[in-house]
């Protein structure tokens, strides 16, 4: 059963349909979704939007994750495309939330989580990324919510987990955020890679000027017959 498939939705939402997305998270904790990000600022339009979410389900994806405004994502779900919304840091919108850094640790901030979650329920999505939210803050709006609230630096409350590849595989060079965790050293295993594919390089290089590459065994022989007629009729061009 793919998400893309089961999702039903109206405009506006009913009670009948929230109480679909409240079982979303049974479906969820069953199967494994693919949600695949349309970026927030590729796309200007409503239906920018919607054609690149339509690609990504095409290509197999089961709900796209989408940053933009409301209007939006309304249009999406009126199209049936299921939405992963995103709240708290929000870092292509950071600056409306003071930088990059936590969103919720105020009655003020907590509260603007807490609005933006109920503001993604009312506008069709079935779930939403909470980032860098303390994490009991993100747990109370976890009990709360129908949404299926996935976690990133946001603590075990909500109803999953999500790290990018790149620090759970240690392929960032850069600054490892404080709610990472790096798993393996990737980036070790690259820098000696790389380092083999110069010296096998360099290898051929000096091969090559000492004439020790090609040796015969990596030749294409001609019968003897064969090549003294190419040479005489080379000759006789």
């Amino acid at each position: 059963m793919r998400m893309a498939e089961t999702l039903s939705y109206e405009t506006p939402p009913t009670q009948a349909s929230r109480s679909w997305y409240a079982r979303v998270p049974l479906y969820l904790k069953i199967l494994a979704a693919l949600i695949l990000g349309v970026a927030f600022g590729e796309f200007v339009s409503a239906e920018e939007y919607l054609r690149a979410a339509f690609k990504a389900l095409k290509a197999g994806g089961d709900a796209v994750w989408c940053a933009a405004s409301l209007q939006i994502i309304r249009r999406l779900r009126d199209e049936g495309v299921p939405v992963c919304g995103h709240v708290g840091l929000i870092p292509p919108k950071s600056t409306w939330t003071g930088g990059f850094k936590a969103v919720g640790k105020t009655l003020e901030t907590a509260l603007l989580v807490w609005r933006q979650t109920k503001a993604l329920e009312e506008a069709g999505a079935f779930s939403a990324e909470i980032e860098v939210v303390p994490a009991d803050v993100a747990s109370a709006i976890s009990k709360r919510t129908s949404l299926f609230m996935i976690s990133m630096g946001a603590g075990a409350g909500c109803d999953a987990q999500y790290l990018f590849a790149t620090d759970v595989l240690g392929t960032n060079r850069g600054h490892v955020p404080r709610h990472s965790k790096v798993y393996r050293n990737l980036a070790a295993e690259y820098d000696r890679l790389q380092q083999e594919r110069i010296a096998a390089f360099s290898e051929l290089a000096r091969d090559i000027k000492s004439g020790a590459y090609p040796e015969r065994g990596h030749l294409v022989d001609i019968p003897k017959g064969e090549l003294d007629q190419f040479l005489h009729a080379l000759d006789a061009e």
